[in-house]
């Protein structure tokens, strides 16, 4: 029975999971997204997300504790440096899990997993949806098409050379 065992051990050693979650999370800093297992994907936000409340606030020991689950300086820096900024202001929920579909070999469940203040174009979408739209339609729109319509009658179109060949056929 698995009650109360709330880590997914991934079929992997403590040390081999350890080691695989500190390199996709600095993998996920660097390159803002990383393609994965659901089941990884998973796992890795609850390994990364502390990391980055962390990064928060920027004090040697952070940047020491975050080192010692990353090992990674280049990665400990852009964390710090760049992503710290973004994210200083969302309370949580640094990540996005975006299910792909069924990789071909095994079938496994694939995902993206990315960081929200990253992926540029949902952040314009959202940014495009956040303004309000009213269902109505104005009502200087429709008095302003009142008056048009009824003031300028339509023009009879005028006909064309076929038309006149069609008529000149008829009255013979």
């Amino acid at each position: 029975m698995r009650h109360g065992k709330k880590i997914n051990h991934l079929g992997r050693t403590a040390s081999h999971r350890k080691a695989m979650l500190s390199n996709m999370a600095s993998s996920l800093i660097l390159h803002k997204r990383v393609t994965t297992t659901v089941a990884k994907a998973k796992a890795l936000r609850k390994y990364v997300e502390p990391l980055l409340t962390k990064s928060k606030n920027d004090t040697t020991h952070s940047r020491r504790t975050i080192f010692s689950y990353l090992q990674d300086k280049e990665s400990v820096k852009i964390l710090f440096d760049e992503i710290a900024n973004k994210i200083a202001t969302r309370p949580g929920g640094y990540t996005r899990i975006l299910k792909t579909g069924n990789r071909l070999g095994d079938n496994a469940d694939m995902c993206i997993i990315e960081l929200v203040d990253y992926n540029e174009n949902m952040l314009s979408a959202t940014a495009a949806a956040a303004k309000p739209r009213s269902r109505r339609r104005s009502k200087k729109k429709d008095s302003a098409d009142t008056p048009a319509a009824n003031a300028a009658p339509a023009k009879p179109e005028e006909s064309t050379n076929a038309d006149q060949a069609t008529k000149a056929e008829d009255a013979e």
